[in-house]
């Protein structure tokens, strides 16, 4: 029978998430300088776009289609949607209760376009729109719809991979194949595209702190249908995953404060919305399988660690913008390894279960890894070559706004770049 409670359950889950990356919009968009942020905020758009079209003809069936060697799904098995309007996805083991196909489709294009959304921050202020739209098509087709079979689709890194033999690999919402997945590609491509003009020798300081709390607020909110859809059902799971989720992110606010306290002597409205997605971000992968004391722990070091690592690219010279490096990937990766720590059921090593969940958590994080920087270095160096990935020097210096959109989000901007070119 067709279970109505737990279909509009997923419905709503699905449009929390979609809401989500325009909030991330928001988040990036008040990061940069008032010259950029139209531009920053239409990447998220731009990606909306393509994945959402693309997600339908071959996304879903590369995803979740018959498997190619464990390695992704046939593209043509399910092109076009075709039969998903006529499937149904079974919600127990019995066979009995079911939501349409249709419906997961919609739940997991979202995740889908965010994660491409999500790379964008780490190219802001530096990028023609043209070179990101095509970069976004080939990178969800190559890296992002693989990793989704290979975690959720029955692939290698699943529970009927080779691993599952050490133990059964965990990841609820996409530890691995969104946010490690996303956070590499960030530090491959901010290599290959290069710094902005100006980047460690003059201040680029966020134009507008009320968008990246509001942003922050919009991504809190729509996670909730990110971590608390992913248990596929209106029950308790779903429940314990918007605990986790709340107190997660909760903690990680006050850890990137501590820390930002302790190194620079003042918390900021920035550290606190950073604090938000770091936490979000490293208790997705956890949400349904820790307790929420654990939660509290996942997110707690999480706060911390990434209040670190954004200060690493200051360090190493390369420019990852908006901290995609030190947010996703390293709040990503701890989230995943966490499960090995504190996972529940007798599974984690302070639940008593050895060391086997962090070994086989710690196995998926590297094959996420690898992939992603593979794959985002070959079509990265390939967009390069072919169109190029940088504005002028002229539009990056002036406005990237109305080089690439003709707009300007702000008059004043706006009149002043134009009375320089006349």
């Amino acid at each position: 029978m067709l279970d109505t409670g737990v279909t509009a359950w997923m419905l709503t889950s699905a449009s929390l998430v979609l809401l989500m990356t325009p909030g991330l919009a928001f988040f990036y968009g008040g990061m940069v300088r008032g010259k950029s942020v139209l531009n920053m905020m239409m990447l998220s758009f731009g990606a909306m776009a393509v994945v959402g079209v693309i997600y339908v003809l071959w996304g879903w069936s590369m995803s979740y289609g018959e498997s190619v060697g464990g390695f992704f799904g046939n593209p043509f098995d399910q092109f076009g949607l075709g039969g998903s309007f006529d499937e149904i996805a079974y919600l127990d083991d019995a066979e009995t209760v079911f939501m349409p196909t249709i419906v997961d489709v919609g739940f997991q294009a979202t995740f889908a376009i965010i994660t491409v959304a999500l790379i964008s921050g780490a190219l802001a202020e530096r990028i023609k729109f043209s070179a990101w739209l095509v970069f976004a098509g080939l990178w969800v087709t190559f890296s992002y719809f693989p990793l989704a079979h290979m975690v959720w689709g029955g692939g290698l890194l699943s529970d009927e991979g080779p691993f599952a033999s050490i133990a059964s690999p965990i990841d609820f919402a996409g530890g691995t194949v969104v946010h490690i997945n996303a956070g590499v590609a960030a530090l491959v491509l901010a290599l290959i595209v290069g710094k902005r003009k100006g980047f460690g020798s003059e201040p680029i300081r966020p134009h507008n702190l009320p968008f990246v709390m509001l942003g922050a607020a919009l991504l809190w909110f729509g996670w909730f249908g990110f971590n608390g859809g992913s248990a596929y059902g209106a029950d308790g799971a779903a429940g314990l995953a918007w605990v986790n989720t709340t107190t997660a992110t909760a903690a990680a606010i006050g850890g990137w404060l501590l820390t930002e306290r302790i190194r620079d002597g003042k918390a900021t409205s920035l550290g606190a919305a950073s604090g938000i997605v770091a936490g979000l971000v490293a208790i997705t992968p956890a949400a349904g399988d820790v307790s929420p004391v654990g939660s509290i722990l996942v997110g707690a070091v999480a706060g911390v660690l990434a209040a670190l690592a954004v200060g690493l690219k200051y360090k190493l010279g390369y420019d990852d913008s908006l901290d995609v490096v030190g947010v996703h990937l390293v709040a990503g990766l701890w989230g995943t390894l966490a499960l090995g720590l504190v996972a529940t059921d007798g599974r984690g090593l302070f639940a008593g279960g050895g060391f086997d969940q962090l070994a086989v958590q710690a196995i998926i994080a590297l094959v996420a890894i690898a992939i992603s920087a593979v794959v985002t270095l070959v079509l990265g160096l390939l967009v390069k070559a072919v169109m190029g990935w940088r504005v002028s020097q002229e539009a990056e210096e002036r406005s990237i706004d109305l080089a690439e959109h003709g707009e300007a989000a702000y008059e004043t901007i706006g009149a002043r770049v134009l009375s320089e070119v006349k």
